[in-house]
């Protein structure tokens, strides 16, 4: 386990690849204008609270914005800082149906293909119209799909 996360001018989040059969989950933001990529597809997670480490900080968020336990398999990718957020990005399989999850943060989520996350863009069902990928997500997922070795056919 890592240390606590305490940063003094940059927000620390800590946030989740979940993948099943060869897809990713994102989550469609909240359109509203003062957050992060409001209104783009990214990853599910969240703000590191004090005292906090990043793995019981996604832990936390995933429970709270999809009603999903991480399994015990849940492991470190990487870390993607920025000018204003320093991203702690964990990795795990989705080990339910997606029928089962509970958007309870966002306006919409979905599975998306490799491909669609390349194009960058993807239609959302309650939005009713097409939505941009958050480039830094975009790029995360670009990087895990490219480096890793767990994503064989039937995963």
């Amino acid at each position: 386990m890592s240390e606590v996360v305490t940063y003094r001018e940059k927000i620390a989040v800590a946030i989740a690849i979940l993948y099943r059969d060869g897809k990713f989950l994102m989550q469609l933001r909240d359109n509203i204008p003062t957050i992060l990529y409001p209104g783009y597809w990214a990853l599910f997670g969240g703000h590191i609270e004090p005292g906090e480490t990043p793995e019981i900080a996604v832990g936390r968020e995933i429970l709270e914005e999809i009603g999903y336990n991480l399994p015990s398999t849940f492991a470190f990718f990487g870390c993607y800082p920025d000018e204003k957020v320093i991203r702690h990005v964990f990795y795990a399989p989705l080990e339910v149906e997606f029928s089962q999850l509970v958007l309870n943060e966002g306006w919409d989520m979905d599975l998306l293909t490799p491909e669609e996350i390349d194009q960058g863009i993807f239609y959302s069902q309650n939005a009713q119209e097409e939505r941009p990928l958050g480039p830094v997500h975009q790029k995360i997922l670009q990087d895990f799909i490219r480096n890793s070795q767990l994503l064989t056919p039937n995963s």
